[in-house]
């Protein structure tokens, strides 16, 4: 790899980038193409494409079982299965979420004309702090939606407790948390619903789509209901639905990653180790992702740069990243409560979530990126904090002339 332990031989003073092709955050995984074709084969043969296909059907089953939940219902994206959820649950009113999470959480409640209140986070976990919660319920709370965040599983047992209390519905968007586990007890079946996303940038994906789990039987009927028109049956329609359907390419593409997702996590824990070892004593930087070997699905790499320590703010190492083609991200800026329309309908302070928007990136990891990419991320954040005041004026000046490198929308 370039020598990239001198501040003149990082990208942003003019040398060449670390990297021909960007390097982005969540590089899909792929599952073994063979068996891919295969199944898709065998749909195609089959001619039955969509509708609740013999692929959709067994993804529902084997994730069923896997997670340990009684019921699971395919849908077309994550953002549909939230708001499936939301309507299945027959909620009103206001709904509490976390403002650090990314903004298709609260889009979802408010498409199914429900209103998102924001909740601050805990600063230990970055998972929405259930005192904050309960400081926001009012009469016309109906639910709460936690977020297991980067693969760290929400507070759920005081969440429980506050909802159990206050008669309020309990769901969790559950979009980075595919394989992870609380208590030994697998993410799935916790409150009265949760959403998992099977986007192409999440450990298991279907190219798009999600997976909505519940142990409730007549929940279960109703999203199943809600996600095909409404119908109930063979020409009975029980009430208004919409097309949420998973196609049975999707559920292809899933099968093939469930197929694969204990070696999935292995390869990113070798990745999460690599990172460890390599930032090791840098200053200023501190993991948000750090968990129990054994609780996360170790598909994400985030950090929260300390700019005193550090010499340089996460921007600034944003840029500093990003001309070296390694497109790290600043997840979820600048916040749900920050964005239109929550930002002009309330004012809303949230100091914990506020300073983590201005801290946290997401580093390339996972079980698509290899130990040598990672190298070569860490050896340029290692060169840029060492060389901090050398770095910092040169790219600020950059950014003041309009020649940052970063700014397109998160993705998730």
């Amino acid at each position: 790899m370039a020598d990239k332990s001198r501040p003149e031989q990082l990208a942003v003073f003019g040398a060449p980038p670390s990297f021909d092709e960007p390097l982005h955050v969540g590089r899909p995984n792929v599952p073994d193409r063979a068996r891919l074709m295969a199944r898709l084969g065998d749909a195609l043969d089959r001619r039955w494409l969509t509708n609740d296909g013999p692929c959709v059907r067994e993804l529902e089953r084997r994730v069923a079982e896997r997670l340990q939940v009684e019921h699971v219902v395919a849908v077309a994206n994550g953002t549909l299965g939230l708001a499936l959820a939301a309507a299945a649950l027959g909620l009103r009113g206001e709904v509490i979420v976390p403002a650090l999470t990314f903004v298709g959480t609260a889009h979802a409640l408010r498409w199914v004309g429900l209103r998102p209140v924001f909740a601050d986070v805990d600063p230990q976990t970055y998972t929405v702090d259930p005192a904050s919660v309960e400081a926001a319920i009012t009469p016309a709370t109906s639910a709460v939606f936690g977020v297991h965040l980067w693969g760290r599983t929400c507070d759920v047992e005081r969440l429980e407790a506050v909802a159990r209390t206050r008669g309020l519905a309990l769901g969790f968007d559950a979009a980075h948390a595919f394989g992870c586990r609380r208590g030994g007890r697998p993410v799935g079946g916790f409150g009265d619903v949760e959403v998992f996303s099977l986007h192409a940038t999440k450990i298991v994906n279907a190219f798009e789509g999600a997976l909505v789990t519940t142990d409730d039987p007549g929940l279960a009927r109703r999203l199943a209901a809600l996600r095909n028109f409404g119908f109930e049956g063979y020409d009975r329609v029980g009430g208004l639905g919409i097309n949420a359907k998973m196609n049975e390419a999707s559920a292809a593409m899933a099968l093939g990653g469930l197929d694969e997702l204990d070696a999935l996590v292995a390869a990113g824990a070798r990745i999460t180790a690599c990172y460890e070892k390599a930032l090791a004593g840098v200053p200023g930087l501190l993991r948000a992702t750090r968990g129990s070997d054994d609780s996360g699905n170790h598909h994400y790499c985030v950090v929260e740069v300390d700019a005193e320590q550090a010499g340089l703010s996460r921007d600034d190492l944003l840029d500093v990243l990003w001309a070296e083609n390694i497109r790290a991200r600043r997840y979820f800026h600048p916040g749900c409560h920050r964005v239109e329309p929550y930002r002009s309908e309330r004012e809303t302070t949230l100091p914990v979530t506020d300073a983590l928007l201005d801290r946290v990136m997401q580093l390339p990891a996972g079980a698509a990126v290899t130990t040598g990419e990672v190298d070569v991320v860490c050896a340029v954040v290692r060169t840029a904090v060492a060389f901090a005041d050398t770095v910092r004026p040169h790219v600020r000046e950059r950014r003041a002339a309009g020649s940052s490198r970063y700014g397109f929308p998160d993705a998730r």
